[in-house]
């Protein structure tokens, strides 16, 4: 069986090169089956920038900065993996391949650098100073996360399905879910730009809302998530004895009405 690398944790998870870029086995799963952001949200973020002229950090198959374009903004991307980035292009967004810390700006500037569920692949302080270099007077950094929120039950239902069909899940190296899941993700960011020196002292934001998602929805969802991808082919691991074990997770789905839902997308922010 592959296993995750042993320094892959919140913490350190920018380390843990072999998972941050192997998204792009399935971008087309990635981009159908992610949540986007909340519209408010967006507002709120270009409400607090001097511009629209938007630098996407870990872009991927474009679905944060789809939510700029539309409202008018220009979004250039950089994405450490060709698949997806290539995925994003067809989509109509421009994108450079690179790591972030490792890009050449060529003198470029921004009003603006987000990240949607892409800044803990990123080193948390050269990652800061790279876009304290690339933005403006007055930029905004803002980085954010979706946050997935299921009743206790639920949860322990998937925990269980986990243990069994994929033990070295990062699903299971902590207890905590919801925001609390994201809170080592929020300390090394706020840590990282304090560290960095060139922004002032970032700023916490919580937007409120709901995903909706059959069972067979989330059950293709489940792949995308960092990791997951690494454990031999899908397919193969939900057919025979594990077929149960995933009619399980189905089963918890359904008792709750047919769907689960994500709610709350946490921002941080600084200029």
């Amino acid at each position: 069986m592959t296993t995750l690398p042993p320094q892959f944790s919140a913490s350190e998870s920018h380390l843990a090169r072999q998972v941050a870029e192997s998204f792009g086995t399935d971008a087309e799963r990635y981009d159908r089956s992610r949540p986007n952001y909340p519209q408010a949200m967006v507002d709120a973020i270009i409400a607090a920038s001097p511009g629209c002229h938007v630098l996407d950090v870990g872009v991927g198959t474009g679905i944060s900065a789809r939510g700029f374009q539309a409202v008018g903004c220009q979004v250039l991307g950089v994405e450490p993996d060709t698949r997806m980035a290539e995925f994003a292009r067809r989509g109509g967004i421009e994108v450079e391949v690179a790591k972030f810390e490792e890009w050449d700006p060529t003198g470029r500037s921004f009003d603006l650098v987000i990240a949607g569920q892409a800044w803990h692949w990123v080193d948390p302080v050269a990652g800061a100073a790279k876009a304290a270099e690339v933005l403006g007077p007055e930029g905004r950094l803002a980085v954010f996360w979706n946050a997935f929120l299921f009743p206790p039950d639920l949860a322990d239902d998937f925990a269980a399905v986990y243990r069994r069909v994929l033990p070295d899940s990062p699903y299971l190296r902590g207890e905590a879910s919801g925001v609390e899941a994201y809170s080592a993700f929020f300390a090394k960011t706020t840590e990282g730009i304090r560290e960095a020196g060139s922004f002032g002292e970032p700023e916490q934001w919580q937007f409120d809302w709901e995903r909706s998602y059959t069972r067979y929805e989330w059950v293709d969802a489940v792949p995308t998530a960092g990791g997951f991808n690494l454990f031999p082919p899908a397919a193969g691991r939900y057919r025979g004895r594990d077929r149960l074990s995933w009619g399980r997770l189905h089963d918890g789905v359904r008792r709750r009405g047919g769907y689960c839902s994500t709610s709350r997308c946490h921002l941080m922010a600084a200029t």
